[in-house]
């Protein structure tokens, strides 16, 4: 995850790590959050939230952000601002 990502964005509580993004841009176009992980312990406080503002704020040529998830996960995006579209097609890897 870290040697292979643009940009790391990572949440601490005091020295604690609670929060960790990873993104990759390609042709300054678009962003791909490639990994968002927030500890269970600091849910509903805002951090993964946070982690993909502080993410935009440092590369301003993005122009979208596309983010693929578990189904399980689905309905908590839009919580921090990210919206479902259609119009995705996704060839799944075969292993």
């Amino acid at each position: 995850m870290f040697e292979n990502s643009d940009l790391i964005v990572t949440a601490w509580n005091e020295n604690k790590l609670v929060g960790v993004s990873s993104y990759n841009y390609r042709l300054g176009l678009c962003s791909y959050l490639a990994d968002l992980a927030v500890s269970p312990a600091t849910k509903d406080q805002g951090s993964a939230k946070k982690l993909i503002e502080l993410a935009r704020g440092k590369n301003r040529r993005t122009i979208n952000a596309l983010l693929l998830s578990v189904p399980t996960a689905m309905d908590y995006y839009p919580k921090i601002g990210l919206r479902e579209r259609t119009g995705l097609s996704i060839m799944h890897r075969t292993k």
